[in-house]
């Protein structure tokens, strides 16, 4: 994992003083979904950079005490926080890199995390060896009107610190070039579903529904405001 200063020194949280944990119920809903749907029943659940923890943490309180939830974090500063919400079937865990992660878990889970890392392809062949399946939210950050703005990107790569930017073909190739197995995927809707995004992302809100119920591909190409959940071996 990424341990450069942006999440070892807190400059990570001084950006984002609540860690996302806000939207974290809904990444889980969005988790959820796709494993429903394709009938993976897990006893194991593991998430490689779990930030504050929250999205494990709601995923507990549905699955309950016969799946086990682990979360592996970098940051000492989103361990402080995560490391309260421990229960009997969560646990979390302080360290420098996925080597240190010796459990095999039957999903692994990295939920918008490795965009952020500098040697992404490394982290994501690392990964593959940690557990059978695989779930990955990824941002879309390339699309039409951001590459016309620049202004989104540069914010993205300086308020949250992405360091690679993605749309679905590339995001899927990179995973098929690491060594992974694509089994379903399909858009979130961030930028239409979740509340306060700014005022720019509001007035999009419409448009962005009215195309994407037209063509996914295309509305999210030109328009945005969507990522990409995937579930792979």
């Amino acid at each position: 994992m990424n341990t450069d200063n942006l999440y070892a020194d807190g400059l990570y949280l001084e950006c984002n003083p609540t860690w996302h944990e806000e939207d974290s119920p809904w990444k889980a809903g969005q988790i959820a979904k796709i494993l429903t749907r394709n009938n993976i029943k897990p006893s194991t659940v593991c998430e490689a950079g779990c930030g504050a923890g929250e999205i494990l943490n709601s995923l507990a309180r549905q699955y309950g005490d016969g799946v086990s939830f682990s979360g592996y974090e970098v940051s000492p500063q989103a361990f402080a926080i995560c490391h309260r919400k421990q229960g009997e079937n969560l646990k979390f865990y302080l360290i420098k890199d996925l080597g240190e992660i010796k459990s095999q878990f039957d999903v692994v889970m990295a939920i918008d995390v490795f965009e952020h890392v500098e040697d992404y392809f490394g982290f994501l062949r690392q990964l593959r060896t940690k557990g059978t399946y695989k779930i990955f939210h990824i941002p879309l950050d390339l699309s039409v009107q951001w590459l016309l703005r620049a202004s989104p990107i540069l914010k993205q790569r300086t308020s949250v610190g992405h360091l690679h930017y993605f749309m679905k073909d590339t995001a899927l190739a990179t995973l098929k070039d690491t060594g992974y197995e694509i089994i379903d995927y399909f858009y979130t809707g961030n930028g239409v579903e979740l509340p306060n995004r700014g005022w720019k992302a509001n007035l999009l809100k419409l448009p962005r529904k009215l195309f994407f119920a037209v063509n996914q591909d295309l509305a999210v190409r030109i328009l945005g405001g969507y990522s990409l959940l995937v579930l792979a071996k």
